[in-house]
């Protein structure tokens, strides 16, 4: 194995990101920021199963990773060999869709005589509002939410990560997932969550679980459970009038959004540190946005929209600031299961 270890460096990144349902590729550039992305998402294929098929996933990242690094290399006007390095996202995700990604980011580096720089997903999430103008300065509280993740880490540098809090069962996107399902909106389901919600009342007073447990887990199943018997009591969806769907969807918003800012300020104010970078899918909620904005003792920093969910970008830069580890190392295994503490 040899190491690539410049110290102080600059360097242009091709990121791939393939870890779930989104094909995401990006060029990075250490003193320009992001040259060319570009991002393709599965949702129309996944939507008519009400979730990801995994197997679906995979023969589809194989259809558009070609195309799409072809793509951001025309945006930026470069050809491959010009680039540093490949950063690709090793795990965590599903093994069929991460070893597209790691396959292709291997064989293509091989190919080009250049380092790979395999990144932990999650990681990538948590450096993307260095993606911004606004950037954070470390160390800081993350707010990790997503589909599969709820978690309150503590970010003392690259690579130094402490999880304080996680989720027990269903994570806070994977909870606007299946409500919205049982109210028979799209996959996925929290972007439509939010947008009856902005017509929609707090009638239903759904319970916070968790909110008052003194620690930084997070739980939502039950919601999940309160939700499915407030509907059945209604008569079922079926029944259900527009106007009170944009009021059950108010309610499942404000039950979420209270739960994460409660436990977010409580990790800040139990390590003393006030600057919070809220990351994943879930970040893009607005609702959530305005409460914590409304909290003057923190300051907050988000992904740009566009890139609140899986992206390349993310996984580009997360290569950038971790390029002293570049390696002529091929190696096309991945690890579906990859807890963040194992990072180094």
């Amino acid at each position: 194995m040899l190491l690539i270890n410049t110290g102080y460096y600059m360097a242009l990144i091709l990121g791939i990101e393939t870890s779930c349902d989104e094909t995401g590729i990006a060029l990075y550039d250490s003193q320009k920021g992001i040259m060319a992305h570009a991002l393709y998402s599965q949702i129309a294929l996944h939507n008519q199963y009400g979730g990801v098929v995994p197997e679906l996933a995979s023969r589809d990242h194989v259809k558009k990773i070609i195309p799409l690094i072809n793509q951001c290399a025309l945006d930026a006007n470069i050809k491959l060999k010009d680039i540093d390095a490949i950063a690709y996202t090793t795990g965590p995700g599903l093994n069929g869709a991460l070893l597209i990604g790691a396959s292709v980011a291997n064989g293509l580096a091989f190919s080009l005589n250049k380092p790979v720089i395999p990144i932990h997903h999650l990681e990538g999430h948590l450096l993307s509002p260095f993606l911004c103008e606004d950037k954070p300065s470390m160390p800081f509280i993350a707010l990790l939410v997503s589909g599969g993740h709820s978690q309150l880490i503590a970010v003392k540098q690259v690579g130094e990560y402490t999880i304080l809090g996680d989720t027990l069962d269903d994570a806070a996107g994977e909870a606007f997932d299946k409500t919205a399902k049982m109210l028979n909106l799209p996959y996925p389901g929290g972007k439509y969550i939010a947008l009856l919600a902005q017509n929609g009342i707090e009638e239903f007073k759904l319970p916070r679980p968790m909110l008052h447990s003194n620690d930084l887990q997070f739980s939502f199943s039950g919601l999940k459970t309160a939700v499915a018997t407030l509907i059945h009591k209604l008569g079922g969806v079926e029944t259900l009038t527009q106007q009170t769907k944009c009021n059950i969807a108010k309610s499942i918003e404000e039950s979420i959004t209270d739960v994460l800012v409660k436990k977010s300020v409580a990790a800040l104010k139990t390590t003393g540190i006030y600057q919070l970078v809220v990351s994943g899918g879930v970040s893009a909620n607005l609702q959530l946005r305005h409460k914590l904005g409304q909290i003057p003792e923190i300051k907050v920093y988000y992904p740009p929209l566009d890139l609140c969910t899986d992206n390349g970008a993310m996984i580009a830069l997360a290569g950038s600031m971790r390029y002293h580890l570049a390696k002529f190392d091929y190696n096309f295994s991945v690890t579906p299961r990859y807890p963040l503490e194992l990072i180094v």
